[in-house]
């Protein structure tokens, strides 16, 4: 019996749906109208040193390229804020980056690491997909990737309905913001395609404005050189210092762009107990952070995608986040200077020179 792909694609979303997707689509393999914008950005060097954004070249942009006979790419979105997240959970959270001593990680990085709590979902939902045909198509192939692969993620959810692109380059949705990460499978069965949606930004320029260190050059182009994530996440060396008083006291990525966004009033939270807030994350004082050894850190960020970043860039994030206390009226300098001292003598040069830098603020 043929394929039905309508009555396929119903048993895809509500099987995701089970599995705690809060929506899932079908995007064309066709990008081609993206590629210009892809190699103007990395001719641009936007991308600092995410080498792995250029070496790929336009394989981000053509599914059929990267995975061979792929022909439909289901797109699926999950909502990460935490299940106990209260109303006027965006003031909350400004409040946060007000109180310079407090040390800050990004909102989604407060869970379990995302890549493995999509990876694992979007496997079973291709396993589903697999017991549904029950050998009806015996050449089946599937392929999940979330924020891990030559994937360009944003635009395949934009074409198929996700949302629409912000202006901070993130996609929105007008029923949960973008507080929501994304996943795609790509399979060689053909699928309806989704129908994207409208741009619903308007004249609103809040990302834009709200940005500490004016990484968001244009409506929706990102210079990543010069974003708070990419220089507490990704970017590996010393951060350059005159950026690094307009870091706050972030710590581990930036969630300014999101939190200002008018759309977020209606972010939803997610139905996994994964997401929620793990002990230690949230509240810490930067000075019991820079208190942390290696073992601790490791014990703390276990099952965190904050791990992957090691103890020392993280030591160099939290120095940054104590020069900026130190520079702060009212800081309780002798506290943070003798806590920043423990790192003064650090065998790594990074950290010496951050924690040097750290100490002359506020003098």
């Amino acid at each position: 019996m043929p394929i039905d792909p309508a009555l396929l694609l119903a048993h895809i979303q509500k099987t995701g749906h089970a599995l705690g997707f809060s929506q899932i689509a079908v995007a064309p393999v066709d990008l081609s109208s993206a590629e210009p914008a892809l190699l103007s950005w990395l001719e641009k060097n936007f991308h600092g040193e995410m080498d792995y954004m250029a070496r790929h070249g336009l394989k981000r942009a053509r599914p059929a390229e990267l995975v061979p006979g792929t022909v439909s790419v289901i797109t699926a979105r999950m909502n990460y804020l935490p299940r106990d997240t209260p109303e006027g959970w965006q003031e909350a959270e400004w409040d946060r980056l007000h109180n310079p001593t407090e040390a800050v990680v990004s909102v989604y990085a407060r869970g379990r690491d995302y890549h493995k709590v999509l990876r694992q979902r979007l496997g079973q939902l291709a396993q589903e997909i697999e017991i549904y045909l029950d050998g009806q198509e015996s050449s089946l192939q599937t392929r999940v990737f979330t924020d891990s692969a030559p994937v360009l993620e944003a635009e395949l959810a934009t074409r198929s309905g996700q949302g629409w692109r912000g202006k901070h380059s993130l996609v929105l949705n007008r029923d949960a913001g973008s507080m929501f990460f994304l996943g795609e499978i790509f399979l060689n069965i053909q699928l309806p395609i989704s129908e994207p949606v409208t741009d619903h930004c308007g004249q609103c320029t809040a990302c834009i404005d709200v940005c500490p260190t004016q990484a968001i050059v244009a409506p929706g182009l990102v210079d990543a050189r010069r974003c708070i994530s990419y220089l507490t996440i990704e970017h590996a060396g010393s951060i350059p210092e005159e950026l690094r008083p307009l870091m706050g006291n972030r710590i581990y990525g930036c969630d300014d762009c999101q939190l200002i966004c008018p759309w977020n009033k209606y972010a939803q939270t997610s139905n996994l107990a994964d997401f929620d807030v793990r002990n230690g994350l949230v509240g810490q004082q930067l000075v019991d952070v820079l208190g942390w050894t290696e073992e601790e850190f490791l014990n703390r960020t276990e099952g965190s995608a904050i791990r992957r970043i090691g103890y020392l860039r993280w030591l160099r994030n939290v120095a940054v986040a104590t020069g900026n206390a130190l520079a702060t009226p009212n800081a309780d300098s002798l506290e943070l200077r003798d806590a920043l001292l423990i790192h003064a003598n650090n065998s790594d040069p990074i950290i010496c020179e951050h924690v040097q830098w750290a100490l002359l603020q506020g003098s």
